[in-house]
């Protein structure tokens, strides 16, 4: 098994696959993937190619700071939720011409379930929001013309709807409130080489934001939140003594753990689950300290895990596997197994296991590195999945253009 290039994977982590990192990126990333423990982690889904007013006041026992203790283990707040099987729709999607096709495929198919953008990756709220606080913190875009008209239709559909919100990686809101987000000695708002800017973890009023968007979309309908980019920057302990921004005491995995509890704490109670989203080697690899993510800590305070388990995003090596990309069977039983025993210690505290698998080519990889993807691959993966006893997951194509033809129930 190859730590040294899973290292450097988890160092790149960035939002796009990594074939479109240039030569100084990928040397950063080697240095400091180099040296652990403090290493950086891929947090988000790859292959990506898109860019009435709730409280926003938490009650006083579950506030920033103040979250539920951890011997507290609340009721499934969504009983009778279904096992789902699911896909990513973007909100360009969602409100276009392509959400008939999905929900045709849906209709057609043991899917049940749509994962919609309602906060990007840019940070836009995706539909016109009369949230004065909202307005005035972010920006919110149109891109869903009539999001009460989408949830209708989803209803109809018989579609179970869950709601991601991109946390932390929020370029709008760093713009409009540099107060929030990390700023250079110049008086400059940092950006990774990608562009993107993160806001901080540690200021409570970027949680605040988070989740007073997250009970919106409570109010509207979703029966999940899934938060994505619960993290610091890649590479933040690199940079973490130079820039400025407001923090207190704790580690970066303190906070980052601290952030979920509170989320769990302040929706649980309104009827939604919570799931957050996290590279798939960390299953696999110690604590990503240096962006503030621990596998195990968050796993222990969400009602469902979604680790990104690409096979494409694992190297030469991997469970003994010579191409990953070319063997999703084998990789995917793999990773299960690994992520069996991060938290089989949890006890009833293991969250469910709900991983996103892949349904896109990775041409990126080379010549002999990879396969096309089609309804074989995809069945390998959920055959995988199933023979580990997880019987939940996600489809994740950026394009929203999924396999035809496949038996999801393999």
């Amino acid at each position: 098994m190859n730590i040294t290039w899973a290292l450097l994977m988890m160092t790149l982590g960035s939002v796009g696959v990594q074939h479109d990192q240039n030569e100084a990126a990928v040397a950063s990333a080697l240095q400091s993937a180099m040296n652990p423990p403090i290493v950086s982690q891929h947090s988000s889904n790859p292959d990506s190619t898109s860019p009435s007013n709730p409280s926003a006041t938490p009650s006083p026992s579950a506030s920033p700071g103040a979250t539920a203790p951890n011997n507290l283990i609340l009721a499934d707040p969504q009983p009778d939720a279904p096992k789902v099987k699911g896909i990513y729709v973007t909100a360009y999607s969602a409100g276009g011409a392509r959400m008939e096709t999905l929900l045709n495929l849906l209709d057609q198919t043991e899917l049940n379930s749509m994962v919609i953008d309602i906060k990007d990756d840019a940070g836009y709220i995706t539909y016109k929001t009369d949230n004065v606080n909202l307005q005035t913190l972010g920006k919110p875009q149109p891109f869903i013309g009539d999001v009460n008209k989408l949830m209708e239709r989803l209803k109809k559909h018989d579609v179970y709807p869950i709601a991601r919100i991109v946390v932390f990686k929020d370029t709008v809101l760093a713009k409009k409130n540099p107060q929030l987000s990390f700023v250079n000695k110049d008086g400059s708002v940092w950006r990774n080489k990608g562009g993107d800017s993160f806001v901080n973890p540690y200021n409570e009023d970027v949680w605040k934001y988070n989740i007073e968007i997250a009970k919106e979309a409570v109010k509207l309908g979703f029966k999940e939140i899934q938060f994505d980019y619960v993290r610091f920057p890649e590479g933040f302990e690199k940079r973490a003594d130079t820039l400025k921004y407001t923090k207190n005491d704790k580690s970066r995995v303190e906070i980052i753990s601290d952030f979920v509890k509170y989320a769990k704490s302040e929706l649980n109670p309104l009827g939604v689950r919570v799931s957050v989203d996290i590279f798939g080697y960390a299953a696999s690899v110690p604590a990503a300290e240096g962006i503030g993510q621990d596998f195990v800590k968050i796993s222990k305070n969400v009602d469902i895990i979604s680790p990104m388990v690409y096979p494409s995003h694992y190297s030469t090596g991997w469970f003994d596997v010579k191409d990953p990309d070319k063997n999703p069977y084998a990789t995917i039983k793999g990773s299960m197994v690994d992520t069996h025993k991060k938290l089989d210690p949890l006890g009833s505290y293991k969250p469910i296991i709900r991983p996103w698998i892949q349904d896109f080519t990775a041409s990126w990889l080379g010549s002999g590195h990879y396969v096309k993807y089609g309804k074989k691959q995809v069945e390998d993966q959920v055959r995988a999945l199933k023979e580990e006893n997880v019987d939940e997951f996600l489809l994740w194509n950026a394009n929203n253009r999924y396999t035809a033809g496949v038996d999801y129930e393999k």
